[in-house]
């Protein structure tokens, strides 16, 4: 019986003190050359002293010239190791372990980024209004981008994280090609379910070839992308399969992309009344995965889901993201009995009747509520605490302002 509290030793020696995660959430918080300063320490400095056992960095690109939104930090070499660093120490001076997770958006880069083309696996565009067509990467393009995975592992290594978990889920680019639907090319790279999984596996390898032993890799997959024609949950399970293979030390479970999201605040009410929604999919993946960890995170609210869930050993770890804005001590809340269900704050767009008319408003309050959360822990780095009345009027003019603000700045080699 697996206990909240236990420590889960990870197959690379990494020993997690206990089995909450503070999930990935967007920060936003890059300077402007997209490297940490003292803002991002300022936040983690809250999160690590919240009594979790592994903190999961927000999105840390792979290369300056495709973001996902403003402010993503960046690690394409060594620059930033001293902020880096300070990074680092903060979450090992509050007890925590910490994950950067690493990513490239492919054709997901900023919507807003007026005249920038993104590169994608190949030629599909978003199914979203002012979506640009993206440009289908060559094969040396391929290569480079895996590449940049291994180098800011490597440099992660250096700055004293724990590990680094690879984002190949809610349709990135390691998603893109995963996905028969994004991934329409005949070479090595696609063509089949094992093309379009090299990718990610060679990431892997990659990453793994350049890192020492007693450092985690961890990947963030998807369940299914939940859209006709796509990844679904039988190509999920042949991923963890293949995984199981390798030398990964966590496989954590989530879903949905831009155009299909199944969680951040748009998921149905009777899915958030269920607590953790990807549950039953680690559950029948257990066989799969073998002896790799499995985080589930989305949903979990009560004590009681996360002790049912471990209890059941149909996962070994809990992942709470939106939670730990308004609560940054939510672990050590529910680890100690202060709480027994944790809250979360979430907006919904207004003029629905009308607004429902031109754009899809399931993924419109997603967008929402990932703008809402990123205002706060903006507000947490500057020392401020959660602004629990700002609405979605407010926040619509921070994400405009926010997203689209790069689309007047010049950057280099942009195809």
């Amino acid at each position: 019986m697996a206990l909240l509290a236990d420590p889960l030793d990870l197959p690379s020696g990494v020993r997690l003190p206990n089995r909450i995660v503070k999930a990935a959430l967007s920060e936003a918080l890059g300077d402007a050359d997209n490297s940490p300063d003292d803002r991002i320490v300022s936040l983690y400095r809250r999160w690590a002293q919240g009594g979790y056992g592994l903190l999961v960095t927000g999105n840390i690109m792979v290369d300056r010239a495709h973001l996902g939104e403003p402010g993503n930090i960046v690690i394409e070499d060594d620059r930033a190791l001293p902020q880096l660093t300070a990074w680092t120490k903060v979450a090992h001076d509050g007890g925590a372990l910490i994950f950067a997770q690493l990513n490239h958006p492919g054709r997901q880069a900023n919507l807003l980024d007026v005249g920038h083309r993104p590169v994608a696996p190949s030629a599909v565009p978003l199914a979203m209004p002012g979506a640009t067509t993206p440009r289908e990467l060559t094969g040396a393009e391929v290569e480079d981008v895996i590449e940049r995975f291994a180098t800011a592992a490597a440099v992660c290594e250096e700055a004293g994280f724990d590990g680094v978990e690879l984002h190949a889920a809610h349709g990135y680019l390691i998603t893109q090609f995963l996905s028969p639907l994004t991934n329409l090319r005949t070479d090595e790279w696609g063509g089949t379910p094992e093309r379009r999984m090299r990718f990610l596996i060679e990431v892997v390898r990659r990453v793994r070839a350049r890192v020492s032993p007693g450092f985690a890799v961890a990947v963030k997959l998807n369940s299914a992308d939940f859209q006709r024609g796509g990844f679904t949950e039988d190509d999920s399970h042949a991923v963890v399969a293949t995984l199981a293979d390798e030398a990964v030390d966590l496989i954590e479970v989530s879903g949905g992309s831009y155009e299909a999201p199944a969680m951040g605040g748009s998921e149905a009410s009777s899915t958030r009344e269920r607590e953790a929604y990807f549950l039953d999919y680690a559950r029948s993946v257990r066989r799969e995965a073998g002896s790799i960890p499995i985080a589930v995170t989305g949903g979990f609210r009560s004590r009681a889901a996360m002790e049912e869930a471990l209890d059941a050993g149909d996962c070994d770890l809990v992942g709470m993201a939106r939670p730990t804005v308004t609560t940054t001590d939510a672990a050590a809340a529910v680890l100690e009995g202060r709480t027994t269900v944790l809250g979360t704050h979430e907006i919904r767009a207004g003029m629905r009747q009308i607004l429902g008319r031109f754009t899809d408003l399931k993924a419109l309050d997603g967008f929402l509520n990932i703008s809402w959360n990123t205002d706060q822990l903006h507000r947490l780095a500057r020392g401020q605490e959660p602004d629990l009345g700002r609405g979605a009027l407010r926040t619509a003019v921070a994400m405009v302002r926010r997203n689209g603000r790069v689309s007047f700045t010049s950057r280099r080699g942009l195809k």
